[in-house]
Parts: C-alpha cells; structure tokens; sequence
C-alpha cells in the first residue's frame, strides 16, 4: 500500500503494552488522524475509465436472472464501452455455462485457462469425494425457486454483460488492464467482496433475491433486487427495486437506467443503504 503513497499504518498486538485493548485504541487514535487528514482532501473529476466494478450476487431466486442481473449486465457493458473494468467473481457458479464464457474470451490462452480451472476445481472437489453439482444449488437458492445449477449460472454471467472477457484474476489479483474480467473466487458473499475490493473495485453492486443485508468496509455496495416481496420486507437494505419489470412493466432497460444513474450518483459521495 505504501508503494501507491496512500496513508498506511501497522502494528502488532504483541508490540502494544496492554494487549488487545491497548492496541484498539491505539488503532482508534491512528484512524482519527487518517480521518481528520481525509477531510482536508478535495474530490476531483475523473471519467469512467478511473472506475472499477465489482459485480455480486447473493441470496438469488428465480427472478434474480431475468430482472436484476441482466440489468446489472447492461451496465457492466456501458462501464467497459466507456474504457472502464468490471470483475466478474464467483467462479464457481459458472458451472454449466463455462462453453458461454470460453466464446467470449480474446484469445485462446484465456479460454484455455476458463476450461482448465474449471476442470480442475470439479476434479479436486471429486477427489475429496464432494459432488460440487450435487451441492448446488443451495437450500436458500432452491427455496427462491431455482432448480439446477445450470440455472443459477445463467443468472450468474448475466451480470457480466455481453463484453468480452480480458482475463482470469486469482483471488483479490489486481486487473492487468480495462475491460471484463473473471476473478477466481469460492461464491461466497463477504469472500467474494472482499476480493473485488481487494482488486481495486471502488463501487460494487450485488444483485439479491431473497434480500441481502451484506456490505463491504471499503467499497460500497448497492443492493438490487428483483423480488417484490424483498424488496418491501427488507426496504432499508434494497437500494434499487428491479421488480417494477414485473409489476410496472417496466423494461430491463429502464431498471439498467435507474441503475446507471444510482451507480454515478454513489461514485460522487452519495451513500448507499448498505453504508448506513
């Protein structure tokens, strides 16, 4: 962190007189004066190709693939036409879909290595005598009405938009240039935004239909939501409510607009319910 010239701190517990306690409030002390120093800073303008984003999605049901993740994938899609990147985390939901993604892929070696790390983690989840297609998809999954694994991948890349993949990350790996990319990730939650925050998302959005209450410390998140039901029952944490296309026949276009602007309004400060 230090080599970017951002303001970092380390210590050790062990080195604190005092322990744990000791060493909370000496960490409370640094973050105030990290915090004072913030409030001297002056926001510049900076185009889309400054922006990395994260894509996310938990709690998903029936609906999340056909209203709130293709609407997240229109916007992917405008943030790389616009020379910025997106990640695309989760690997293990790709399952099913992976021939989709390899089309897509620039060149051979990243279509290559699509397939083969696919193939290896199905291979060493077998050794270990795990049916990962078995497992999948989970209880709350199938409760929100999916059915197959093949589904809930489907739902997955659509996310992703239609642009085409630059690459495949390893957990929390910093992208090696704009555009799409895929990151290597176990498909959980607080795991997955972790490591796209890691790689340098400063926004992320996750899309939910059962409702989620995750968020991540570093990047915000805004939450979009397909279901009705979730999106009344769990208000305070739904920042977009993607279940118009069924109830106002509204189009997935017109929630991807709704999106877009929420997306530029969160990069200029505005807080999402997630930072609440």
């Amino acid at each position: 962190i230090k080599q970017s010239k951002k303001p970092v701190e380390f210590f050790d517990v062990q080195d604190i007189q005092g322990g744990t306690t000791a060493a909370i409030e000496k960490g409370i002390i640094i973050g105030k004066k990290m915090s004072e120093a913030a409030k001297e800073l002056k926001r510049e303008p900076f185009d889309f190709s400054h922006l990395v984003l994260g894509l996310e999605c938990g709690s998903s049901d029936s609906i999340s693939g056909i209203s709130a993740n293709p609407s997240l994938g229109i916007v992917s899609d405008k943030v790389v036409k616009l020379g910025g990147t997106s990640i695309l985390p989760e690997f293990t939901e790709w399952i099913g879909t992976e021939h989709l993604l390899i089309e897509r892929a620039v060149n051979k070696n990243v279509a290559e290595k699509i397939h083969s790390t696919l193939n290896r983690f199905l291979e060493g989840t077998k050794r270990l005598g795990i049916d990962f297609r078995g497992i999948q998809p989970t209880p709350g999954n199938i409760k929100g009405g999916l059915t197959t694994i093949e589904e809930k991948s489907l739902g997955t890349i659509a996310k992703a938009g239609k642009a085409p993949i630059q690459g495949l990350l390893e957990y929390s790996e910093v992208p090696k240039g704009r555009g799409l990319w895929l990151m290597i990730e176990p498909g959980l939650d607080i795991e997955s935004m972790t490591g796209l925050a890691a790689a340098g998302a400063q926004v992320i959005v996750m899309t939910t239909g059962r409702g989620s209450p995750c968020g991540n410390p570093v990047a915000p998140v805004i939450k979009v939501c397909g279901n009705k039901r979730s999106c009344e029952w769990m208000a305070g944490n739904i920042d977009i409510d993607a279940s118009k296309i069924f109830t106002e026949n509204k189009k997935i276009e017109d929630i991807a607009e709704v999106l877009w602007t929420k997306l530029k309004s969160t990069c200029n400060g505005e807080r999402t319910y997630a930072e609440f």
